[in-house]
């Protein structure tokens, strides 16, 4: 089971909002939705919680790059809301590597003999092999992003089955996330 929630910083405190992820299909896709609950260009917390799996902490902060932190990332590897956060940056994968390219499918003109000869030796021969093998175990990610907000590295590093409640309490958000939960 999935639980989503944006956490917005304001003037009063923090505002919580339950988000549905089905129309997310990028990162870019959810810093616009989390950019969108807090006008004044506050921080932005989306929390991603499977449960007893991972977790996902994605930070905004007005218009700079999301920053984010996953708990166990070849846990979110099999998750569609999970592969939303684990971009190539953050698994440090070079952005050019040949499953990016593959995917494209531009017009079929790019599947020559050599790439799928190419695609077998990276890969074991599948596509999906060559991805797990790229997706550590474990945490990956900003594990400081939350630092001047009150939970440290290692605290964050800590929280395990209920991570996005924790994270609410040490915020002073536990009451209008329930609102939401």
């Amino acid at each position: 089971m999935y639980f989503a929630a944006l956490l917005a910083r304001t003037e009063d405190g923090w505002e919580a909002s339950d988000t549905e992820l089905d129309d997310v299909e990028t990162l870019s896709d959810l810093a616009d939705l989390a950019r969108e609950a807090s006008p004044d260009d506050d921080t932005v917390l989306v929390l991603i919680e499977q449960e007893d799996s991972w977790f996902g902490v994605v930070r905004i902060d007005g218009e700079e790059d999301p920053r984010i932190f996953v708990s166990d990332a070849a846990a979110a590897a099999r998750s569609s809301y999970g592969e939303i956060l684990l971009t190539d940056e953050l698994l440090g994968r070079d952005p050019g590597d040949d499953d990016d390219l593959d995917a494209l499918d531009l017009d079929g003109t790019e599947d020559g003999e050599n790439d799928n000869d190419n695609d077998d030796e990276d890969s074991g021969g599948t596509e999906a092999a060559g991805s797990a093998e790229a997706v550590p175990h474990g945490p990956v990610g900003d594990a400081r992003i939350l630092d001047d907000l009150g939970v440290g590295e290692k605290e964050l590093r800590s929280l395990s089955e209920d991570a996005v409640t924790e994270i609410a309490e040490a915020l002073g958000a536990s009451e209008v996330l329930e609102t939401v939960r």
